[in-house]
């Protein structure tokens, strides 16, 4: 009796255990949770409500962005036919904010850099050249970049980056903005827009139609931006904007350019910005072979992207804003193109890779297909300059154009005074015209490219505005030759503009390294690296050249009848005052 007793006592003992593990088992995570939730609160993490938070947050985008995708492209995509751009899918409206907050913080940095540079100026030595550049910085010279600090913000902060433009009358901008409100019908509806003759009413219309154009999608802020003097401003923030467009936006149709040698396209994106597409024929190594005539040589997508930056190191600002890219030829050229032409010729590859050639006057055959890996393909994108109805340009034929024969010469190879005829002839005998002419054989000089047979100018600005640097796909073809012919007309006219000729030098020394700068510059585009090394020493090799032709020049003819005064100012004045 006892001892059923006490084994009873015992499984009575182990029953109530087992109940207690049970029960703690069973509180175990209730208390693990409760534990954890009081430890985020004490240190005030909300990881897992904040992911849901942003899960909830992508999904509603996702809406959002489906119900703007969901609608009808409009059959044409010019300026008079958008309506107001704040409201259109990937405007700038949702991004202005953090692009100014951006944009503040670099100008502190510039700030903060330009104090630093003003307190280390120091007096000019007397040497050849530096008495030239102190001319233009008030007879002081600015010490070079910091060691480590970004040579490109240095080199425009340097007060030959920084020489300010003439007055802008409404005759020396392209577009008045104001008056370009008037093509947007949902923004006229706003009171105080302009009235018929073109003027705001009062000065809180002028700004709200400020405010109104800063929502313009990049692109047409950058059209609005251009000037007699320049594309854009130096230091205008909707330029890196306007790139990086370039490089993102939503590609929602692409066509077939017509005419040239050799296979372009034009894409249009989702904020009705347009691009030209340049893609890659060559690799960034291989060189023109040496019995290429200059237009059988191909264009390549790195050139154009190179020589826009160049462009910009020089301060010439006359290439439009152009940008790599990494282009899906499936999703977005095949399947958004409306060229029925353009589509029949895509193909798959013996290699699986999908290709296509398009139509053009050469270059455009199986032979010569573009082909991706398997559907990537890089290429380059330049901005469209506005629509030829709204701005209209005039083409002009360079002087010095070459004969485009394999046996014919032209008139400037044979005649060694042929400038002084072209000085004599419209509208090289007065204003800038001449001396732009100079600027681009430089520039040319500078990449190798021998295909300038033509340049444009926007037409509203008559002959006293500078020329548009376009098409530059034949530069950058060989870093082991320097064609001396492309300077031809700089060392038969020995003319040049005293802002080149000083930046020219600046570029030469060490501190503000043209092939350094370019480097860096490169470095920003999305298909960096850009150029590979020989191109980049071969900058420096062809400035030292530039300066020897011009050193010449000087010792033949004096400084004064070689290095002449900026007159872009003068030519505007004149001009103003001729139309009043």
């Amino acid at each position: 009796m006892i001892m059923f007793r006490k084994f009873r006592v015992l499984l009575l003992t182990v029953f109530l255990v087992a109940c207690t593990v049970h029960i703690m088992i069973d509180l175990l995570p209730k208390l693990e949770k409760r534990t954890s939730g009081a430890d985020s609160e004490d240190s005030g993490c909300q990881c897992a409500d904040h992911a849901g938070a942003e899960s909830a947050g992508w999904a509603k985008q996702q809406r959002v962005r489906s119900v703007a995708d969901a609608g009808a492209w409009p059959n044409k995509h010019t300026l008079r036919i958008l309506q107001d751009f704040s409201s259109e899918p990937n405007s700038n409206h949702t991004t202005l904010q953090s692009r100014e907050k951006g944009v503040g913080t670099g100008q502190r940095a510039a700030e903060s850099h330009r104090t630093r540079t003003d307190a280390d100026v120091l007096a000019a030595k007397a040497d050849e050249h530096k008495p030239l550049i102190g001319e233009a910085s008030g007879g002081r010279t600015v010490a070079g970049p910091d060691p480590g600090a970004s040579r490109l913000a240095a080199l425009f902060e340097h007060p030959l980056y920084r020489i300010g433009l003439p007055p802008l009358t409404d005759r020396d901008t392209l577009f008045n903005v104001n008056t370009d409100i008037r093509f947007y019908p949902k923004a006229t509806d706003q009171q105080g827009w302009p009235t018929e003759d073109g003027n705001v009413q009062d000065e809180e219309s002028a700004r709200v139609a400020e405010t109104t154009a800063e929502l313009y999608p990049n692109w047409l802020r950058f059209h609005i931006g251009i000037n007699r003097y320049e594309l854009y401003a130096r230091h205008n923030p909707v330029l890196d904007a306007l790139l990086q467009d370039l490089g993102t936006q939503k590609i929602t149709s692409v066509a077939m350019k017509s005419g040239g040698t050799q296979l372009k396209l034009i894409m249009t994106f989702h904020n009705y910005g347009q691009a030209l597409f340049k893609p890659m024929k060559q690799t960034r190594e291989q060189q023109t072979p040496p019995d290429f005539f200059y237009f059988s040589d191909f264009e390549r997508h790195n050139a154009e992207v190179a020589a826009f930056h160049l462009d910009r190191v020089l301060d010439f600002r006359r290439v439009p804003p152009v940008a790599g890219r990494l282009v899906n030829m499936t999703r977005e050229i095949r399947d958004v193109t409306r060229d029925k032409k353009l589509w029949r010729t895509f193909f798959i590859s013996p290699a699986n890779n999908v290709c296509f050639y398009g139509e053009c006057s050469y270059y455009c055959s199986t032979e010569h297909a573009l082909c991706g890996k398997p559907d990537q393909i890089e290429g380059s994108l330049a901005a469209f300059l506005p629509d030829l109805n709204l701005a209209k340009r005039k083409t002009w034929r360079n002087p010095w154009r070459r004969s485009y024969h394999k046996r014919k010469k032209a008139e400037w190879e044979v005649d060694p005074d042929y400038c002084d005829e072209v000085k004599q002839t419209p509208p090289y005998d007065r204003g800038t015209r001449l001396l732009d002419v100079m600027d681009m054989t430089i520039f040319d000089f500078l990449m190798g490219n021998m295909d300038r047979h033509h340049y444009e100018t926007f037409e509203k600005f008559g002959n006293d505005t500078f020329i548009i640097h376009l098409d530059n796909g034949r530069g950058f073809g060989k870093h082991s030759h320097d064609e001396m012919s492309i300077l031809v007309p700089l060392s038969q006219c020995c003319r040049v503009k005293k802002s080149t000729f000083l930046r020219l030098q600046l570029l030469a020394k060490e501190d503000y390294r043209l092939s350094a700068l370019m480097e860096e510059s490169l470095l920003r585009d999305r298909l960096s690296p850009i150029l590979i090394r020989p191109h980049l020493q071969a900058l420096d090799r062809r400035l030292g050249l530039v300066l020897r032709v011009l050193a010449d020049c000087v010792e033949k003819e004096g400084y004064g009848n070689v290095v002449e005064e900026d007159v872009d100012g003068e030519a505007a004045t004149h001009t103003a005052s001729a139309h009043r």
